[in-house]
């Protein structure tokens, strides 16, 4: 598993050095705010249609495979952003970035392979902390490359390091990475092959899976309008560039890491997955209140950091919660359908944020967002009800 943890992380440093910058890369074209945070969808909206893709292909030919094709594909898409001297040269670059972004779905099933279960919160966990390291590592990189200055920016150097990173990716998996299936899953995987739709109507047909990919949306929308409008609602109210966005974003990846990494899994066990999720969304809703209100760099920071640690507790629960709901057979097919359910959050969230941050001013999208996690929280309690009435039944047993 430390071996895709490593593509992980090295692949999403790729990624995050761009997040800075785009935003204001999209404004260098004349965009509006609107269009600018559809250019981060983009990515999301092309993730959206690969993730089941690549994880129902994972299941049938293995993960490593997968990986391979998709880290290369990344490579690719980073050399063709440095290379754009339009705005829809960028759309483009960034739509095949999300093709093969639609990998963490297969890295999902991988960790689900090499755990046990009573663990799998755990190895969600260091997924995240893996993403979490490159969102500290990819931000920092990408805001020193672009400068501080909003009105003076390139995108070139900074998309040719991100290439150079997914390149590592793909060596550190082509040398190092084993393959997790099992020629018994893969083989089950192939006599209980479904469509696509099929699939989809299956996962979304089970109460305890269609409410949690429900939850998964609620949250990755809220958070997905934050992190999309963030630069721009820092340039309105602090005049800030890529290098201060970056290091918040490297300061939220620590608080990120310091959860997912260090203090999941020990909280979890005490816990259980239900109750860090409930504690998950009520602190993100609390962070985005916080975030709508600030009016010093202070309160922004720290309104961040509230954000990071309620991902930090919510996501890897989803995620386990998701995984130990599945089959061991279609692990890579159902975390793909999830990973399709948060790209399209990632979608619809930026959208919807551009439209809030253009009609309802800078703070907006997170009053939205605030708002939206009331549902959040409220579908974490009915998982919380369902886990306890389950605990009990057990021990009426």
């Amino acid at each position: 598993m430390l071996i895709m943890l490593l593509v992980v992380f090295t692949d999403l440093v790729g990624f995050g050095v761009v997040i800075p910058l785009l935003p204001f890369y999209g404004e260098h074209f004349g965009a509006s705010a609107l269009t600018v945070t559809m250019l981060l969808a983009t990515f999301s909206g092309c993730q959206l249609f690969a993730a089941p893709l690549w994880g129902r292909l994972s299941d049938r030919i293995g993960r490593r495979p997968i990986v391979l094709i998709s880290t290369a594909t990344s490579v690719l898409a980073y050399v063709w952003l440095a290379s754009a001297d339009a705005l829809w040269m960028l759309f483009a670059a960034r739509a095949l970035q999300g093709i093969s972004a639609g990998n963490i779905s297969v890295a999902q099933a991988y960790v689900a392979d090499v755990t046990a279960p009573e663990n799998r919160a755990k190895g969600m966990g260091m997924m995240g902390a893996a993403l979490g390291l490159g969102f500290i590592v990819g931000p920092a990189i990408g805001g020193q490359l672009a400068g501080g200055d909003p009105t003076a920016l390139t995108v070139a150097l900074p998309a040719y390091a991100a290439a150079a990173f997914s390149a590592l990716a793909f060596i550190l998996a082509a040398l190092l990475l084993r393959e997790s299936l099992t020629d018994e899953r893969r083989a089950e995987a192939i006599r209980n092959r479904t469509g696509r739709i099929a699939q989809i109507r299956e996962a979304f047909g089970r109460p305890n899976l269609r409410r949690l990919m429900i939850l998964f949306f609620t949250t990755t929308f809220a958070f997905a309008g934050m992190e999309t409008t963030f630069a721009l609602w820092a340039l309105a109210r602090f005049g800030w560039g890529p290098r201060q966005v970056g290091e918040l974003f490297a300061m939220v990846g620590i608080v990120l890491v310091l959860i997912q990494g260090g203090l999941i899994g020990k909280l979890t066990r005490r816990f259980g997955e239900a109750r860090m999720l409930l504690a998950g969304t009520v602190t993100i809703g609390l962070g985005l209140v916080l975030l709508a209100a600030a009016m010093t760099p202070l309160v922004g920071i720290s309104a961040s950091c509230l954000l990071a640690l309620g991902m930090g507790m919510a996501q890897p629960s989803t995620a386990s919660l998701i995984s130990r709901e599945a089959g061991a057979a279609e692990q890579g097919g159902i975390l793909g359908v999830n990973q399709s359910v948060g790209s399209l959050a990632r979608l619809a969230g930026p959208a919807a944020a551009g439209v809030a941050f253009t009609f309802g001013g800078p703070s907006a999208p997170y009053i939205l967002g605030a708002a939206l996690m009331v549902v959040s929280s409220w579908l974490a309690g009915r998982v919380l009800r369902r886990h306890r009435m389950a605990d009990l039944g057990a021990l009426a047993l």
